[in-house]
């Protein structure tokens, strides 16, 4: 009877998802798209009004999960890689609990990232936070407190695609495990990555593994999984060095396989509407759209068409209406035509960077230059609006790091991560 108790309380303090929340990587739909309307158009001098700066934050490029007034982080601190709730009654806010996930992610060598990569996943009172070592946690939202734990290259045999990173054995882990935990029903979606399958699913309250997709024995890339139902058939689809694959929600069986090579670290999340993936990756590398048609019972991938116009390196890509937006290697700021991959703008913008869509404008944060920028993606051209410039930089970025986390968009406010430093600004009328 205590332990219901204590699970009704718990529950009680846990307010309900809200429709401007942002519940994981990339939002709602992990698709960089915020619902929220009533947003400013135009910004004034100086940028929009600053709210607080949270100085704690702690090392890493894990970007804010937010549900209602409780904001959810990690961040490297010390010799531990942490995640820690922020309670958002309070301006500035104060911390709640935190919690260890594992050791902090680091080698000899990287002038590049340490701490966590990725956004925490919220599920009503569950929180889920993955380190850069591999380490997994699930604990209470409410309280921190632990519900179970595995690490994916000991208890999942997995392993990161290693170009230009980390070489560690017997698992190697390149920059670092950076592929998001994805909710489904009672599953927890992972990209563990190795030989014994790309995918696994797992029981998200217990952390009992449910299946493998033994038949796709992909490294992991930095790429994370999304949802989709193509015809009839709910899938995942992710995006390796390898291809683009979809396995069933069902078992992780495979559904399909588009082999294509890219020869340098895959980043952006994959783009699906309707039939059609979009894939991209930076460093000379292309774009790709493939169309997933049904062939004898069976799901069969197709190309559509593959570019070098748009090369996403960190940043990501989004979809509005029927145009790609985001940074490419060539050519700067793109509008590319989702369908057909024709370049419909370029231009050089901010400078590569992140950027997040709402309420009719694109939100760009460069990498270097600290500038925040509010687009209008309906003109043909960088149709910027307003700008303004952070008010401070991280002293603890690497000398090869950038601002690579996404800015975030929820309630009425834009949160953008340098590091150690969580600046959160209004951006209501």
């Amino acid at each position: 009877m205590r332990h219901v108790l204590s699970t009704l309380f718990s529950l009680a303090l846990m307010p309900p998802l809200l429709a401007a929340d942002w519940p994981q990587f990339r939002g709602p739909n992990r698709d960089g798209v915020s619902q929220e309307t009533g947003l400013l158009p135009t910004w004034p001098k100086g940028g929009p009004k600053l709210l607080w700066t949270y100085g704690e934050a702690g090392v890493g490029y894990a970007g804010p999960a937010i549900v209602a007034d409780r904001l959810f982080l990690a961040g490297g601190r010390g010799n531990d890689d942490v995640l820690f709730a922020l309670d958002l009654k309070q301006s500035p806010p104060n911390e709640l609990w935190s919690a260890k996930i594992g050791p902090l992610f680091k080698w000899k060598g990287n002038t590049w990232n340490q701490g966590p990569n990725m956004t925490p996943t919220v599920d009503g009172d569950l929180v889920y936070a993955l380190g850069g070592l591999g380490d997994l946690v699930c604990v209470e939202a409410a309280t921190g407190k632990e519900k179970w734990r595995i690490n994916l290259p000991k208890d999942l045999g997995a392993a990161v695609n290693p170009i230009g990173g980390g070489l560690e054995e017997p698992t190697p882990i390149g920059w670092g495990f950076a592929s998001a935990p994805l909710v489904d029903g009672d599953k927890l979606i992972l990209v563990p990555g190795g030989k014994q399958g790309l995918f696994a699913a797992l029981d998200k309250k217990t952390g009992k593994v449910l299946w493998r997709s033994k038949e796709i024995g992909d490294q992991a890339s930095y790429s994370s999984p999304v949802i989709v139902t193509i015809g009839s058939v709910r899938q995942y689809i992710q995006v390796t060095n390898k291809g683009i694959v979809g396995v069933s929600a069902a078992d992780g069986k495979l559904l399909w396989n588009h082999r294509r090579e890219f020869e340098d670290v895959a980043i952006a999340t994959p783009i699906v509407r309707d039939n059609l993936v979009f894939a991209t990756a930076g460093f000379n590398e292309c774009c790709e759209c493939i169309k997933i048609t049904e062939k004898a019972g069976a799901l069969a991938a197709e190309k559509v068409y593959s570019n070098k116009d748009m090369q996403s390196r960190d940043g990501g890509v989004v979809l509005v209406g029927d145009t790609i937006f985001g940074f490419s290697e060539k050519g700067g700021w793109i509008g590319l035509d989702f369908k057909t991959g024709a370049v419909k703008w370029s231009e050089p913008g901010i400078g590569r960077g992140t950027q997040t869509f709402a309420d009719g404008r694109l939100y760009c944060v460069s990498e270097k230059r600290e500038t925040v920028a509010l687009v209008d993606p309906t003109v043909n051209g960088w149709g910027e609006v307003s700008r303004f410039t952070l008010p401070k930089a991280s002293t603890k970025r690497l000398a090869s790091g950038g601002l690579w986390t996404y800015p975030v968009l929820a309630n009425g406010k834009l949160y953008i991560r340098d590091q150690e430093l969580l600046f959160c600004f209004d951006v209501k009328k």
